[in-house]
């Protein structure tokens, strides 16, 4: 990681690979005694350019409030995931943390995992947030965690190789098919996304095409094995037909040459996906929810929170850690700093000043315009995110597609794995 010699002077923050230490302002800044200062902590997952703005985040936020000090850590996010669950267990987290949504259910299926953030509302700001919006972090009706922003699986199109090929931008799975005629000859794909994307956009299908949802509201399996396999099949069609590569040899660095005419991936790794193409002069779009014929764009798709903020339930500084969450989520400078790097922000506050600045355009930007402006998507069950059920589906459309198994046993195959994850 590369940081400015100034940014050096000014603050010290190390990765969670070693103890985290403070990121505190100099001595000569500091004028309140040792004994009134408060420590916190601070956590959160990202690459080096999200290190970078949050450091120096947290060094403005103490030159705003010198009575608070600012521990950080922060890693990968493998590294972050796998110590974060050892702190949560032995109550030793953060006071103040990055969280994924799916950690709400895991470490909070009561409510009472994670500070009441409603209970600190003196110090943070939630006018600034839609109540439709702090609805993803209520557990049992106690506002645990505030979403940063928003996210959906989102379809990206390179329109200037769709163009070469005189074709429309699709907007059903049947284009999908039709496009991949004519472009896998010259070894293009159509399509393609990773194993996840490929996942939940099987889920979209089959739910278009039964009219089902894959979960009861209860959260208990609701297909059939005969609408699972609907989704093998899908997968084993898209990939036979070459309209999108197997999601084990997929590549995002090949959508920087046009050899995947598209992609699906979530609206906060538009960047990250198709940036590089962009700047290649590649003409890359959001698409519309790609849909069966005759069924409405969205319905089959899912929205969650990018990404979220939440306060220690074991936190001995609550007031300070809010204060610290406001600035984090509504202050103009930390929006400033952090741009869209985590989503379009869902604080009024931080949209503004975003605007006020210019920044609020690009790929990312439409994708999470789309999505706000479509009533169709869905809220995800965090369960189907659930890596080991990705994992399953991926082995029974293996099994097809190398004729190990026949559909019906490759479906009551993913039943099971779907139903042991449920029930354990």
């Amino acid at each position: 990681m590369k940081i400015s010699k100034s940014l050096l002077t000014s603050v010290l923050c190390v990765s969670m690979l070693i103890p985290a230490v403070s990121c505190s302002s100099s001595d000569d800044t500091v004028i309140t005694k040792q004994s009134q200062i408060a420590d916190i902590t601070l956590s959160w997952w990202g690459n080096d350019t999200r290190n970078e703005y949050t450091i120096e985040g947290v060094r403005r936020f103490m030159e705003l409030h010198p009575e608070i000090n600012v521990k950080c850590s922060y890693s990968e996010w493998s590294g972050y995931e796998s110590r974060s669950r050892v702190q949560m267990v032995s109550n030793t987290e953060a006071d103040v943390m990055q969280i994924n949504y799916g950690w709400l259910e895991q470490y909070s299926p009561d409510g009472k995992g994670y500070y009441d953030i409603e209970s600190v509302a003196d110090y943070i700001d939630l006018t600034a947030f839609d109540e439709k919006m702090l609805e993803y972090g209520r557990v049992d009706g106690i506002l645990n965690a505030i979403p940063i922003a928003m996210n959906v699986e989102s379809i990206y199109i390179n329109k200037t190789v769709y163009d070469k090929y005189r074709l429309s931008v699709p907007t059903t799975w049947s284009d999908f098919f039709n496009a991949a005629e004519v472009m896998s000859p010259d070894e293009v794909y159509a399509l393609s996304g990773a194993d996840k994307s490929v996942w939940l956009m099987s889920i979209a299908y089959a739910e278009q095409a039964s009219g089902k949802q894959i979960l009861t509201d209860d959260g208990k399996l609701n297909f059939t094995d005969a609408e699972l396999g609907t989704m093998i099949d899908f997968y084993v069609r898209l990939v036979n037909s070459k309209v999108i590569p197997q999601t084990e040899y997929f590549d995002r660095l090949n959508l920087n040459d046009g050899s995947y005419a598209g992609t699906v991936a979530w609206v906060s790794d538009a960047k990250n996906y198709c940036g590089s193409a962009v700047e290649n002069g590649y003409n890359m779009i959001v698409a519309d929810y790609t849909k069966v014929e005759g069924v409405p764009s969205g319905l089959g798709w899912y929205s969650k929170p990018a990404t979220m903020y939440a306060i220690s339930a074991n936190t001995q500084h609550p007031k300070e850690a809010a204060m610290l969450l406001d600035f984090l989520l509504n202050s103009p400078e930390m929006a400033k700093l952090q741009g869209i790097e985590k989503g379009i922000p869902l604080s009024t506050s931080a949209r503004a000043a975003l605007e006020e600045e210019g920044q609020l355009s690009g790929l990312q930007y439409d994708a999470s315009l789309k999505m706000e402006e479509n009533d169709n998507l869905k809220p995800i069950d965090p369960i189907i995110e659930n890596g080991d059920m990705v994992k399953g589906f991926g082995e029974a459309c293996n099994l097809v597609l190398y004729d190990k198994a026949t559909l019906e046993e490759a479906s009551a195959q993913l039943r099971d794995c779907i139903n042991g994850i449920i029930n354990k």
